[in-house]
């Protein structure tokens, strides 16, 4: 059974690249386009890793972080941040938010397979 990785992100592009890396390597995909859109698309299903942007619009990614923490299906799912945001404060707000790891963008899709796969259960 191959597993799910959720990705998180305003910019088509970026899911695009995300997701086509992904499938690459035999991962599931499931795709939003922000911190909203992604708390509706989870509805109770598996999932393996979210991958989630900082900035985006309606609910921005640590806020979605958070929220996502806060439900028993997803407490101990393991988030990566993928971000052009590079400053410690933000790291530190994704760390205590519930994040794992921070890939900052642009990104090398081997960088991004070797977090995937230290983190992904």
């Amino acid at each position: 059974m191959s597993k799910t990785v959720m990705i998180v992100d305003d910019s088509a592009s970026i899911r695009q690249v995300v997701s086509i890396t992904l499938h690459g390597a035999g991962y599931e995909v499931i795709e939003a386009c922000d911190g909203k859109d992604a708390l509706t698309k989870l509805g109770g299903q598996r999932v393996h890793l979210v991958i989630s942007d900082v900035n985006m619009p309606n609910m921005d990614g640590i806020t979605f972080v958070r929220e996502l923490k806060k439900l028993g299906s997803y407490k101990f799912t393991p988030v990566i941040m993928l971000t052009t945001e590079a400053a410690d404060e933000k790291k530190r707000d994704g760390q205590a938010a519930g994040a794992k790891a921070w890939v900052v963008k642009p990104f090398a899709p081997q960088q991004m397979l070797s977090a995937v796969s230290q983190l992904i259960m």
